[in-house]
């Protein structure tokens, strides 16, 4: 995958430290916080893999904590963007070193912006890991954060649709089952 393309997203080439195929996201985003890369991540999924599409996700990292996520396949950035890893693996994971300054510039894309934990926290489904990298992460960086719960709560209309869903399959049952003269409408 050619990280430079015509979106909007763009760091330079780094150097290659690692290519290989993994099973899942967490042994590769737990490497990269022990290791503090400060670089970025390219993430083949298993279609791409099978396929010889181009699809890939990247994450930038400073010092281990992730900074910017980018979906090649979907042109989306940031926490968006890695609804595309959420399959199960394997994955082609190549690790990029970066200069410091070169990626400081990719990473002033506040579009592209994820909270430092969330990768492992969607990706990964590691508490642990999620924590250390909350740990890792500089203080002003944990502004970033909002907890699932809170990201939740604040969809309103992801809230409405479930409720709407609810309703109707609780409609559903009540008609399955003689009920309907019970429901309050």
């Amino acid at each position: 995958m050619t990280v430079q393309s015509d979106s909007p997203f763009r760091i330079p080439e780094g150097d290659l430290l690692q290519s290989r195929v993994v099973s899942d996201a967490d042994k590769t985003l737990a490497a990269v916080l022990d290791r503090e890369l400060t670089g970025y991540v390219v993430f083949e999924p298993q279609g791409s893999l099978l396929g010889g599409g181009d699809d890939a996700t990247v994450l930038t990292f400073e010092e281990g904590v992730p900074v910017l996520a980018y979906d090649a396949a979907t042109d989306r950035g940031g926490p968006d963007a890695l609804a595309a890893l959420d399959a199960a693996g394997p994955y082609r994971v190549e690790l990029f070193e970066l200069d410091p300054e070169d990626v400081a510039v990719a990473h002033r894309d506040e579009t592209c912006r994820v909270p430092p934990a969330r990768p492992a926290d969607r990706l990964a489904a590691d508490p642990e890991l999620a924590e250390r990298t909350r740990d890792a992460a500089p203080d002003h960086r944990l502004a970033d954060e909002q907890s699932s719960v809170e990201e939740f709560l604040a969809d309103a209309d992801r809230i409405e649709a479930i409720k709407a869903e609810a309703r109707q399959e609780a409609q559903s049952r009540a008609e399955e089952w003689g009920l309907t003269d019970q429901l309050d409408r």
